[in-house]
């Protein structure tokens, strides 16, 4: 496994692991974590029943979370033949995220 962080020996610093960097990069960005959990609430879920569901992000911004979401295989959009409706749900590598926002849910009531 490899290790998180490695130190420099010569100046103390510390560099992190850019796999861990990126994956922060997608999970710390404002919204992202709130639209996964809501798709992993609910698995399938209308545009406006997201935007509903997470109070304060609007539109436009939602609309590009879930492209970025999406471009990392973390989101789907669905379409469907014939009907005029799109939904968005989480693929097997956002659903693999459930034990790591269980975990927070845990932090989160310890200590906010």
């Amino acid at each position: 496994m490899q290790q998180l962080a490695e130190k420099s020996a010569n100046a103390g610093s510390c560099k992190l692991c850019p796999k861990f960097t990126h994956t922060f990069s997608i999970l710390g960005k404002k919204w992202n974590g709130l639209i996964i959990e809501a798709l992993l609430v609910k698995d399938t879920m209308r545009f406006k029943d997201l935007s509903a569901s997470i109070d304060g992000c609007s539109d436009r911004v939602l609309c590009e979370r879930l492209k970025e979401l999406e471009d990392e295989n973390i989101v789907t959009r669905n379409t469907y033949k014939g009907e005029n409706r799109i939904d968005y749900s989480l693929t097997r590598r956002g659903q693999e995220l459930r034990e790591v926002m269980s975990t927070v849910h845990k932090w989160s009531d310890k200590w906010n």
